[in-house]
Order: C-alpha cells, then sequence, then structure tokens
C-alpha cells in the first residue's frame, strides 16, 4: 500500500463527505429500544440507517450491494457485499443505535447537537460507534483506488447494540447464507488506551444485569411512628449487596464469579499498564479528592477486564429530595449490574446473583430479583503469526507506534455469539473511545485524527489478509456469489 496516497484519499474523504454526515447523524436521538420503546413510531432508527445506505451508495464503489434488512419487528440491519479477489470472507461490523440523552453536558453541547472543537467531534454516538460504516467503506476505497486485491467483504451494521444486541441472532440466522464463514472478523466498536496506538481488543466483559427489590410495607408510614418497629428497606438491600460485594473494597466475595486469568492475559495488562501510567485513572473526571481503587497500573487494567465489579446504576422507591417527606419508605428497588470476567456463563451467573439475594430474607422482607439482561464475554482466540505482524506494521505505518492489545471493560454481546458460529475466525477488535471520549456518559466525542488513522489501519489489515490467502493459494473469486438488490 501507498500510504501517502491512502492517507490523502481518508484526509479528503472524512472532511468532505464522512464528517459532514456524521454531523447530521448525531443530531438524530436514534435511541436503542431498551430507552425508546416506541422505537418505529418514532423512526430515528430508520432515519440513521438510511443516512448510512444514501452515503454508501454516494461513493459508487464498483459491485458493492447494498440492502436495508428489516425482520418484521426487528430493529433494522444495513448488509454491504463488496465483491473481492479472493476466495474469502471478512466480516466488519459496527451500529447505528445510540444510548440516551444522559445530563451534564457542556455549554453549548448536547446529546444531539453536533458540535466539531478542533480535534474533537462532540454528540451522542459519533464515537460510539456511528463512524463504523464510514470508516469501514472508506477502508475498501483506500484499497480500492490503489488496486489492490481485497476478500470479500460483508459489512454488518445493526441498530440494537445498545440494548444487548437481542435481535441479532435473528439477523445472523437469516443472513447465514449472505455472510458465509468469514476468516476474519473486524469490529470497530471498542475502545484505545491513547490516541497515538493502534490498540487491539482481546477480551471483553460479559455483565449480568436486573432489578432487586425489597418491599415491608404495603404503603409508606411516618418515620418517627415506624422508625425502629418497621425494618428500612434500603438497609435491608444494603445488607443483601454484602452478599456479592465488600463494600471496604469492591471486591465480589462468591468466588463463583471469579476466573482463573490466562497468563497471556496478565502479561499484556502489564505492558499496557506500562504504556499508559497515570493515564489508566488520570482519564477520568475524578471529584476533588477522590483516587482510584489502586495505584497498580497492572492490577487496575485487570481490575477492568477480568475481575468482576457491581455498580447500582439507578434506583426506584426513592423520591427527589425536594419532595422527599418523613416517610418510611414502603420499598426500594435497585438496578444492579454485574459486569463478569470475559469467560463466565452469564446466564448463570445471572441465576446465581436472584439465588443469593433472595435466600433467607432479612426479617421476612419480601425479595426478588428480575435478571432482565444477561450478555455473554469474549476472550479472543491465539492471534496469527501474520495478523500479529499486519496489525503491528499498521500501527506503526498510521501512528508512528506499536499496536497494543488489552481487555475491555464492556460488553459486545455480537463478537461472543461471533465467537461461537465462527470458531477458525480471526478477530480484529478496536475502536476510537479513548481517554475522555466518555461513552454512554455527557461530552461524548470522536476524536478525529485517531479515526482517520484507524481507518487507514484498517485498509492495510485487509490488505495483509489478502496477501496470506493468497500465499495460502486462495482462488480468485471475483463473481459467482450471490447479489443483493439495493433498497
Amino acid at each position: 500500500m501507498d500510504t501517502d496516497a491512502a492517507r490523502q484519499l481518508i484526509e479528503r474523504s472524512w472532511e468532505s463527505s464522512i464528517l459532514p454526515a456524521l454531523e447530521r447523524y448525531i443530531a438524530i436521538p436514534a435511541k436503542s429500544p431498551a430507552f425508546d420503546a416506541e422505537w418505529q413510531q418514532h423512526g430515528h432508527l430508520e432515519r440513521v440507517v438510511a443516512l448510512a445506505a444514501e452515503w454508501v451508495h454516494a461513493q459508487r464503489i464498483d459491485g458493492l450491494r447494498l440492502e436495508i434488512v428489516r425482520l418484521p419487528d426487528r430493529t433494522p440491519v444495513l448488509l454491504l457485499e463488496v465483491p473481492g479477489a479472493i476466495n474469502d470472507t471478512v466480516l466488519l461490523y459496527g451500529h447505528l443505535d445510540k444510548q440516551p440523552e444522559m445530563s451534564g453536558w457542556g455549554d453549548g453541547l448536547g446529546p444531539w447537537t453536533p458540535v466539531r472543537r478542533g480535534d474533537r467531534l462532540y454528540g451522542r454516538g459519533g464515537a460510539d460507534d456511528g463512524y463504523a460504516v464510514f470508516a469501514a467503506v472508506t477502508a475498501i476505497r483506500a484499497l480500492r483506488a490503489q488496486r489492490l486485491p481485497h476478500a470479500r467483504c460483508i459489512v454488518l451494521i445493526e441498530t440494537c447494540e445498545e440494548s444487548g444486541s437481542f435481535d441479532l441472532p435473528f439477523y445472523i440466522d437469516h443472513l447465514r447464507e449472505r455472510i458465509g464463514s468469514p476468516s476474519l472478523v473486524v469490529a470497530l466498536d471498542s475502545g484505545c488506551g491513547n490516541y497515538e496506538q493502534l490498540w487491539c481488543t482481546t477480551s471483553l466483559r460479559g455483565i449480568a444485569a436486573g432489578a432487586l427489590r425489597v418491599r415491608v410495607l404495603d404503603e409508606g408510614v411516618h418515620s418517627g411512628d415506624a422508625g425502629g418497629i418497621v425494618p428500612s428497606s434500603f438497609r435491608i438491600a444494603r445488607q443483601l449487596l454484602e452478599r456479592l460485594e465488600d463494600a471496604a473494597t469492591g471486591a465480589i466475595r462468591p468466588s463463583e464469579f471469579h476466573v482463573e486469568i490466562p497468563a497471556e492475559r496478565v502479561a499484556q495488562a502489564h505492558a499496557a499498564a506500562q504504556v499508559l501510567g497515570s493515564l489508566l485513572h488520570e482519564r477520568f473526571p475524578f471529584a476533588a479528592g477522590t483516587t482510584p481503587v489502586t495505584h497498580d497500573g497492572a492490577e487496575l487494567v485487570l481490575n477492568r477486564t477480568w475481575r468482576p465489579v457491581l455498580e447500582v446504576t439507578g434506583a426506584d422507591g426513592l423520591p427527589a429530595l425536594r419532595s422527599a417527606g418523613n416517610v418510611l419508605r414502603p420499598e426500594t428497588t435497585l438496578k444492579l449490574s454485574l459486569r463478569l470476567p470475559p469467560t463466565l456463563d452469564a446466564a448463570t451467573a445471572t441465576r446465581r446473583i436472584g439465588e443469593i439475594l433472595c435466600a433467607d430474607p432479612p426479617y421476612g422482607a419480601e425479595l426478588s430479583f428480575d435478571g432482565d439482561a444477561a450478555a455473554q464475554g469474549w476472550n479472543a482466540p491465539a492471534t496469527a503469526g501474520w495478523l500479529d505482524e499486519a496489525l503491528s506494521s499498521a500501527s506503526r505505518d498510521w501512528f508512528g507506534r506499536d499496536a497494543v492489545a488489552m481487555g475491555e471493560g464492556g460488553t459486545i454481546p455480537f463478537m461472543a455469539m461471533l465467537g461461537a458460529r465462527f470458531p477458525a475466525a480471526h478477530f480484529v477488535i478496536t475502536g476510537v473511545l479513548g481517554p475522555g471520549a466518555n461513552a454512554h456518559g455527557p461530552n461524548e466525542f470522536l476524536h478525529v485524527p485517531t479515526a482517520k488513522r484507524l481507518t487507514g489501519a484498517v485498509a492495510q489489515v485487509l490488505a495483509a489478509q489478502a496477501r496470506e490467502g493468497a500465499a495460502a493459494g486462495s482462488p480468485s473469486r471475483q463473481s459467482g456469489q450471490r447479489p443483493m438488490p439495493f433498497s
């Protein structure tokens, strides 16, 4: 690859075409169905898929076939197929649905207000991960511009990822013949430890989430009258949480929620900690005086990638302060989110949380746990030698520094699904969510230079994969693939 020529093409595409499209995308409140029960009536998910399809069609890539796939009562999927020069398939993945608004955006910023300030494009969804379809297609364009061979590329863009991708298995089954058996999966929905290197995600945590409900009364009563007689539902909830979490350290108590961390991942954690140093914790907006749980960098990496961690993400039964009278409340409901080690079975973990919390109710209180979200984690297979070399070369050529491998603390259900469906495939999981990008929170931004460089790095990896396929004797195939009509 002529990296200078590719860099010029990618720079032009981003500045003249992609960024204007992303600004239009950010302005659409395309919340994931978990946060917008009336998503079908609102039509925002359809709007962002149509926007992306319009942009892709305008790129005029020879042979590209595009379809917006719609299964009844399920969120739409954008499917692209680009024929290749070798008998192989690469699957590139991203999503267009978004997290909800969140409060606390800075002056002049907002979730649906695209704002470009220097290297940053602010607004919900640009980095997580509306940029993915634009980067994937531009990477293919960069190869085509230099007549470099690549495998057949399937680009799959869903609109349910932020809700746990519950619609995606139905589309994977529906599109099984069209997708085929990819030997390489490239997902652009992950993070990066800094903006100076190519970061490859080697594991993702799972999640077990649900609502713990503690009920002690049929109605609220005067706290002065009942306090000391009726047990507090909040105090009981605190007791129950102690069964899961040591409040003093944050450690998850039951051993069944822990796994033995592979030696390779421990070594990667130490290497990543050396690269990042204090940036591991300084990138978070700590309140004045607050410190991280430890200053040992490797332990911080392992804590966020391979160890279970509990967070209370919401509550019901607690009135706002301005309307909180002196009442002993009848019940407390807490939304719990337990991040799980990558290899732990999420469904089993969710069931065990309910069993642990609801056993032996203190004071005979009415307890329930509604496990409403379980998503499996993922641990990458061993990286092939050619892919390791391709990633290192791409990072040096596009970022000027070596690539780094590290696990991520979040969950991408698609990866576990694809890992099980295509056990022989190689995986490149990467993204642009670096320091301060704040996905899901206020002031989320896309770091534009990183997105441009990542586009080039993906193109270079696709070229390397084609060379590997050709060296292995894959016959040329430009035709004979099932076409997909434009729609």
